[in-house]
């Protein structure tokens, strides 16, 4: 494959009220709420602070659990029902099982490697830029993983037939995800695919525990379905797109097809 602060006081709407200082240090706390983060000083109300200090206080919760492989990985199984969703596509779109030693396939982003059992050992190369991901990846399979950077891929050009994409653009701003779009290109055969899943708005307003995820999530460029698109051109043509939910968590998913 290669080539070259803890909150020491609790309080409820109605027994406290802050001082100027206070507010404007909760107002610095939640600047990327937008909704809240929009306010004036002195709209911002005590309800509204404790509730943004119990969103960081989990959004940090989730930081510490993603920095240990294994509980990060328990936790997406869980939200994401085992990535049913997710599995079943790959089996659809890349029919990975067929014509088993003909054909390669790049795991972008693996992770810690919960997709590499749907790809034959022998055709598959998983990478992700976290080096605990690939560590614990490694220890669970026996197919081969890599660290390395989306910008720069260790690989040669043409080298495989196939790339799967799974929640990686999201944690991406535009030039960094254009960057490695224009890498995924190179390293896929004239004529490759790319499968790519991405985080989307959640659609349903039941799904409460959906629209908490994205809150938590430590992806910050979370897209609409034409902004996706416009990422991949020009370098790939979408051959079809349609949205699938795994667990609580919704997808839009897109084969895309080299331009040559």
């Amino acid at each position: 494959f290669f080539g070259g602060e803890r909150q020491s006081k609790l309080w409820t709407p109605y027994s406290w009220k802050p001082t100027k200082e206070q507010r404007a240090k909760s107002i610095h706390r939640i600047t990327d709420l937008p909704k809240l983060a929009r306010k004036a000083e002195d709209e911002v109300t005590p309800c509204e602070i404790t509730s943004s200090f119990i969103l960081q206080t989990m959004q940090s919760l989730l930081t510490r659990i993603s920095q240990q492989p294994a509980l990060w990985a328990a936790l997406r199984r869980i939200v994401e029902n085992d990535y049913v969703g997710e599995r079943a596509t790959i089996a659809d779109e890349l029919v990975p099982w067929r014509d088993i030693g003909t054909r390669r396939f790049l795991d972008f982003g693996c992770g810690t490697g919960e997709f590499a059992p749907s790809f034959p050992q022998r055709s598959y190369v998983g990478v992700d830029l976290s080096a605990g991901y690939v560590r614990y990846a490694a220890t669970l399979h026996s197919h081969p993983f890599g660290v390395m950077d989306g910008r720069a891929l260790a690989f040669g050009d043409g080298v495989f037939d196939a790339v799967l994409v799974v929640g990686v653009v999201h944690h991406l701003d535009d030039e960094l995800a254009r960057a490695t779009i224009a890498q995924l290109h190179r390293v896929l055969k004239a004529g490759g695919e790319m499968l790519v899943l991405e985080d989307i708005p959640t659609r349903a307003a039941w799904n409460v525990p959906g629209k908490l995820m994205h809150w938590l999530d430590r992806g910050d460029a979370i897209r609409n379905d034409n902004d996706y698109q416009r990422l991949f051109a020009p370098h790939f043509t979408v051959r079809r797109s349609w949205n699938i939910r795994s667990g609580i968590c919704d997808y839009g998913v897109y084969r895309l097809l080299r331009a040559d």
